[in-house]
């Protein structure tokens, strides 16, 4: 695919990129030439429609990137061979190494089932992943053949199914709006040294925070966030304020794709021979492509499903997969560079998501977001904790909340895909979710059955 403006706008901006110099067919950058990629100053200078970005940005999405691209990494680090840009390859193959990245070749390799319902699965763009496509997320110990005797294949990394992204962009407000409350809150705090200031934002509290006189805040009481009370709805553990921040880790863990944004441009910084390997311009329309991706909607519901739903309240499962939250504006805004605490700084581009294909319902000035989350971690109790080397024993136990529209299309389920029943899935629930797991648990057959008809 090649934008009708995008090269002329490309060659008047001016873009540098390395380009493999060969005739053989196939031996060029899958991205194409330096002329026919975006740039961040193509993106802001409004000669590209809506529709053109999002075709830009299905392109990020689903180029299956090559060497002359940038992927993959350069020469091993002998001194961390799982820093990212220096990891070796599985075997020597020189490509892949599948267990910490370097794991695929474009996004929707993992991001291609729509629906795992039907037989065969439904195939699309922007869908959840199977197990096949599951991150191993840093591992430095793999026990396949179960050297330390104890009846398990230990394994110290993440092991991640990819989510379905449909809806990301009403996640990504909805975020924006609870970050501005948080901050608005913070300086309420800082304003009234000494007062206990809660931390509740469309419903969700987060906790409480006090200042001293001199305005430092005292977080100790701040729950399933960080003390910086910036809303990261995106990763299973909340890590990532907006969708552009986790693709700028994901371009280098699955791809050796290092953003100029991140490492500089015309910096070769993993030694591959490959220079602005991913342009600003291509992260911002990958954004963008991801964010106005179609919204999960609800089918029809029959008299189970409808008691379904009340019994999904009733047993507490509503408590944490708040079944709505609403925003209070439409328009979703894009910012470069990013600052987490001040969404509204940097901003270049926005859009309406009630418009289409997001199309979300409006109500009040705002959206209805039927995403089934509340955009906050949970501790979910040590049978579901991760065993991360890289992460403490409370970081391994704490999930951020799922959001459960279009469940009934992705299993399997949990952040590792160990359940691949929604009754597998809610029997293993623990920590804060433990009692609406017992009272899920203790119900009839006939309500267990409502219920799981709801989802």
């Amino acid at each position: 695919m090649s934008l009708p403006s995008s090269i002329s706008v490309a060659v008047l901006f001016g873009i540098t990129a390395t380009v493999a110099n060969a005739d053989l067919y196939g031996e060029q950058p899958a991205l194409g030439p330096a002329a026919a990629r975006v740039t961040q100053a193509e993106v802001e200078s409004g000669l590209l429609s809506n529709h053109e970005l999002r075709e830009a940005g299905l392109r990020i999405f689903a180029t299956s990137f090559n060497k002359y691209d940038g992927f993959g990494d350069g020469p091993m680090n002998p001194a961390d061979p799982t820093a990212l840009g220096g990891r070796p390859t599985l075997g020597g193959n020189g490509s892949f190494l599948r267990v910490n990245g370097l794991d695929a070749q474009s996004c929707n390799d993992c991001h291609g089932i729509v629906s795992s319902a039907t037989v065969p699965a439904t195939l699309g763009v922007g869908g959840a992943g199977g197990l096949t496509s599951a991150v191993m997320f840093m591992p430095k110990n793999i026990d396949v053949d179960d050297s330390d005797n104890n009846g398990m294949a230990a394994f110290d990394g993440r092991l991640i199914v990819p989510p379905a992204l449909f809806g990301a962009g009403g996640i990504q407000l909805l975020a924006q709006e609870m970050t501005r409350d948080l901050q608005a809150l913070k300086a309420s705090a800082q304003a009234t040294p000494g007062k206990s200031v809660r931390l509740v934002t469309k419903g969700v509290d987060f906790g409480r925070i006090v200042a001293d006189a001199n305005g430092n805040i005292d977080s100790s009481g701040v729950e399933g966030i960080d003390a910086d009370l910036v809303v990261r709805p995106f990763g299973r553990k909340g890590e990532f304020a907006t969708v552009r921040a986790f693709d700028q880790g994901a371009m280098i863990f699955h791809f050796g794709m290092q953003p100029t944004e991140i490492v500089g441009a015309g910096i070769d910084d993993d030694g591959d021979g490959v220079t602005d390997e991913i342009l600003a311009g291509e992260l911002s329309v990958l954004e963008f492509f991801i964010t106005t991706q179609e919204t999960p909607r609800e089918t029809f519901r029959d008299l189970d499903a409808r008691q379904g739903r009340r019994l999904f309240r009733t047993t507490g499962c509503a408590d944490c997969h708040r079944p709505q939250l609403r925003t209070t504006g439409r328009e979703l805004t894009f910012s470069f560079p990013e600052v987490a605490e001040q969404p509204d700084l940097n901003v270049y581009h926005s859009v309406d998501l009630a418009q289409a294909p997001a199309s979300f319902p409006q109500t009040r000035g705002g959206l209805l977001i039927r995403l089934f989350g509340d955009l906050k971690r949970h501790d979910m109790g040590y049978e579901l904790a991760e065993n991360f080397q890289g992460g403490s024993d409370k970081v391994n136990r704490e999930f951020i909340t799922a959001e459960l529209w279009g469940v009934a299309d992705t299993a399997p389920y949990l952040h590792d895909g160990r359940a691949m029943t929604l009754n597998e899935a809610i029997l293993a629930h623990g920590g804060e979710a433990e009692a609406a797991q017992r009272a899920y648990a203790k119900s009839s057959e006939a309500d267990k059955n409502r219920l799981l008809k709801f989802l």
